[in-house]
């Protein structure tokens, strides 16, 4: 099938990647000439375990192009991919500017049957309002279909290539059957494809992430209870989550969620609800609750220095929202940078794959490390942001080298009690008790 993905950011080029593999021919389309230029040489634009190979591949075999003109980016494709940002606005509702505005292009230039396909996370309601932008124009038939991404930062290959389920959100059979034949070989192992009307579909992307993001936040304010009743929050979840009802992921409990998707649409849901007069109250707490999560280790690092962080540098490890990717929207790092900055604190940091992007958004405000113990040398405590894997069996007798103190404030609980007893650290984490 010949394919077009508008938009080349992080779904919109994973998308297009994974459908050149399973042999159709996509051409992926963007204004900015730039990224479209470095594309084309094949240097891929974003960090994403696995998908370099078969970006690489596909791209030398001719299956995967990429160009900034819409009218040539979309001729004779049969299934036109929107993979655009829908960024919350000031009142946290999703902005639909970019795609309502490449739909009223397309509308202009579309001169064959096509199935357009809006694959961002978008509100309910947005099939209808793409599908009249086009018309204006369109002199042809068309359809439009909601087709939720549910992709994880750090697996998105393996979660596009072999999904859990695929959402088709539409009310057309020639439609559907379009979309049947083009995921068909991506779920020849029986995960289904769940066909639904289309305000289902936009739906069901919303309720998925708030969903996940309500157990994170569960398990925070468990970890909180925890702390003051003297439990282990380790033990809570480990009994919880054998419970088949529950599950075991997502229980995990840290300093906050962030990235680009569960901030965004737990807002965006929030603010369909208040459009239709509905008072969400579950989702009020999970957003209150998780921006003070991001800074709950500020106060214990003031308290440890007797409330004066003035000239004390502290080491930071890991600025990503989570491992396995450069993504650092709405990450926890970018919170307590700035509040250790207003504390007088002198802060230095180290990640393995988001330097870059950090360095874009704090630029000289903190000092970047090359490597995760020269970030400790003459630290006087480190802090802890991101669960790489890297940080999870380090040189503890390096570390006590480098560091003025032995103490490690960990967001993510990346030790065990006993054993970081016996090295000797003074240790807070999340929900257990504090090592001294």
């Amino acid at each position: 099938m010949k394919i077009a993905v508008v938009g080349t950011g992080y779904v919109g080029l994973v998308t297009g990647t994974c459908f050149s593999e399973t042999g159709n021919e996509v051409t992926c389309i963007d204004i900015d000439q730039a990224k479209v230029d470095s594309l084309k040489k094949g240097k891929i634009t974003i960090y994403e375990p696995g998908l370099e190979p078969i970006f690489d591949r596909n791209r030398k075999d001719g299956r995967l192009k990429f160009t900034t003109d819409l009218a040539e980016g979309i001729k004779e494709a049969e299934v036109i991919f929107l993979a655009l940002p829908t960024p919350p606005g000031e009142d946290g509702s999703a902005d639909l500017k970019y795609i309502l505005g490449v739909a009223d292009q397309i509308g202009k230039v579309l001169d064959h049957y096509a199935v357009i396909v809006d694959k961002s996370t978008v509100p309910v309601g947005t099939a209808e309002k793409v599908h009249a932008k086009i018309a204006a124009n369109a002199k042809v038939e068309f359809d439009v279909v909601s087709n939720p991404e549910f992709l994880r930062e750090g697996v998105a290959v393996e979660d596009f290539m072999k999904p859990d389920r695929v959402v088709v959100g539409t009310s057309s059979d020639r439609a559907k059957a379009i979309m049947e034949r083009l995921y068909a070989p991506l779920v020849r192992q029986g995960n289904p494809i769940i066909f639904m009307d289309e305000r289902s579909a936009e739906m069901t992307k919303y309720a998925a992430n708030s969903f996940l993001a309500m157990k994170i936040t569960f398990m925070n304010e468990m970890a909180n209870l925890c702390e003051l009743a003297g439990a282990n929050v380790d033990n809570v979840r480990k009994g919880i989550g054998t419970d088949s009802r529950i599950g075991k992921r997502f229980l995990f409990p840290g300093i906050g969620y962030g990235g680009s998707c569960f901030p965004k649409d737990v807002q965006a849901l929030g603010k369909t609800a208040q459009e239709f007069n509905y008072d969400f109250k579950i989702l009020k707490s999970i957003m209150l609750v998780n921006e003070k999560q991001k800074v709950k280790l500020i106060p214990q690092v003031k308290e440890y220095f007797n409330g004066d962080l003035k000239g004390k540098t502290i080491a930071l490890w890991g600025l990503a929202f989570k491992p396995y990717t450069d993504d650092i929207r709405e990450a926890p790092s970018l919170y307590n940078i700035k509040a250790l900055k207003r504390a007088g604190a002198k802060v230095v940091v180290f990640d393995p794959e988001a330097m870059n992007n950090v360095k874009k958004e704090v630029g000289k405000k903190v000092k970047y490390a090359s490597n995760m113990y020269e970030a400790l040398e003459g630290a006087d405590a480190l802090m802890i942001m991101t669960e790489w894997p890297e940080f999870r069996t380090p040189d503890f007798s390096k570390m006590k080298d480098k560091l003025k103190n032995k103490v490690i404030f960990d967001g993510r609980n990346l030790y065990d009690l006993h054993e970081i007893k016996a090295q000797g650290f003074e240790y807070y984490s999340i929900g257990r008790e504090t090592v001294k």
